[in-house]
């Protein structure tokens, strides 16, 4: 295993740090030694999103060095919100929401740090409820407010950008928000000695109030490290909106839809997001997709990023369903081969679906999936030879559906052309 200063230089190596806090001091502390470190997480919802899969990896990334890595809950915060860089307060949720959503993350975040006996640096879960929910105003005033500037908050990058804009604003519950995670900070480093804070890199303003609050406190110096966001081709992050979110949960997002959003990234973000993500492979990557063939070497990254991040998030087993999904909707696979659990991933969002009541022609099924304008075009589509019926070539024109042609007696899946998928799912 490399020393601890060189997996740090990987790091920087790979441009996976935004902004770090005395990079040269930090680096200096880790050697030959053994940290806490921490990343906090809201529960804002009940799953965790692709936006968070870096700060994860990241943890891991430590772990695997020997390092002790603690996953904060914001069961506090998260009744508030960060309010770094949105354009509007969040939604509120009910308590009763929060906690089911608290319980989601524990459990989601626990299925990325195995929890063996033989290790001896296990990722630890807190929850900043525990330390907050008693902690009176006028204490946490004393205690924490004395210590920061409102002028210097006020003019925090992530605040001014609220403050300058009309009709929004910004509340005194989400302006007090970083005190709060300086304070979670402060708690961590008292009770584990945690060193480290990592986020994010829109979280860089509240980790560095978490410093400066340490450093009052006990006049010792601790470190922040933000990693890169996720975003979209219009610069907004990964899991922005609930409609264009990925998300991380298999219930919320398909393990083939997920696999096929890294199959489907812009060109132009590929080199971006394998020089991140590769470096947490131990696959011995760019050698292997290195060539001189810009196209291909691009197919191949997306290749890898669908695979390995499938594999993290899902696991190997429905790595395995999506690749033989992938390979009898797109590659040279056999229907034959595909499974009942494989269609219920694709009737949950992978492709368009129809349901059907009762045996229909084949030319009807083919307008109500809309992959034919009219009966006309249906049929004539048939006669060409270019339906396929659970990857069959049907030509008979007025074709009616017959029982062979459902599998596990519901699905059927059409197909016209190479690539435009509809599946049938039958109430008969």
């Amino acid at each position: 295993m490399p020393s601890t200063p060189n997996f740090l230089d990987r790091l920087e190596e790979k441009n996976f740090f935004s902004q770090v806090s005395n990079k040269s001091r930090l680096h200096k502390y880790l050697i030959d030694r053994k940290i806490f470190l921490y990343c906090g997480f809201d529960p804002t919802n009940n799953s965790l999103h692709v936006g968070h899969l870096l700060p994860i990896l990241c943890l891991k990334y430590f772990q695997s060095f020997g390092h002790t890595p603690i996953l904060l809950i914001g069961g506090a915060t998260g009744m508030i919100g960060d309010p770094s860089f949105k354009r509007y307060e969040r939604k509120k949720n009910s308590l009763d929401l929060l906690r089911y959503n608290q319980t989601c993350l524990e459990k989601q975040l626990l299925l990325f740090f195995h929890q063996d006996d033989r290790i001896t640096n296990k990722a630890i879960i807190l929850n900043n409820y525990t330390w907050l929910k008693d902690f009176s105003v006028l204490s946490f005033l004393k205690k924490v407010g004395d210590y920061f500037s409102v002028n210097h908050m006020i003019h925090r990058e992530s605040v001014k950008k609220r403050l300058t804009k009309e009709k929004t604003g910004m509340s005194f519950s989400e302006f007090s928000y970083s005190l709060l995670q300086a304070y979670d900070f402060s708690v961590v480093y008292k009770h584990y000695g945690v060193k480290l804070q990592i986020g994010g890199s829109d979280q860089w303003g509240n980790i560095l109030s978490g410093i400066r609050l340490i450093r009052k406190l006990y006049h010792d110096e601790v470190f922040g490290l933000t990693c890169p966001l996720l975003t979209k081709s219009n610069g907004e992050k990964f899991g922005k909106t609930e409609s264009n979110t990925i998300w991380l949960d298999p219930k919320k997002t398909s393990p083939y839809k997920f696999y096929q959003f890294w199959m489907n990234i812009p060109d132009s973000d590929v080199n971006n997001f394998f020089s991140l993500f590769s470096l947490f492979s131990t696959q011995e990557t760019n050698m292997r997709l290195l060539n001189n063939n810009y196209i291909e070497e691009i197919i191949n990254k997306k290749i890898f990023l669908a695979n390995f991040l499938t594999q993290f998030v899902h696991g190997s087993n429905l790595l395995t369903a999506v690749q033989r999904i992938v390979n009898i909707l797109f590659g040279k696979g056999s229907i034959q081969d595909i499974q009942k659990s494989d269609f219920l991933q694709l009737l949950q969002d992978g492709v368009p679906l129809i349901k059907c009541g009762e045996k229909i022609s084949l030319s009807h099924a083919l307008v109500k999936s809309l992959l034919s304008p009219s009966l006309t075009k249906a049929r004539n589509m048939i006669v060409s030879g270019s339906i396929k019926i659970n990857g069959i070539v049907q030509n008979q024109r007025d074709y009616v559906f017959i029982k062979s042609d459902v599998l596990f007696e519901k699905y059927t899946l059409l197909c016209r052309g190479k690539k435009n998928y509809v599946l049938i799912h039958w109430d008969l």
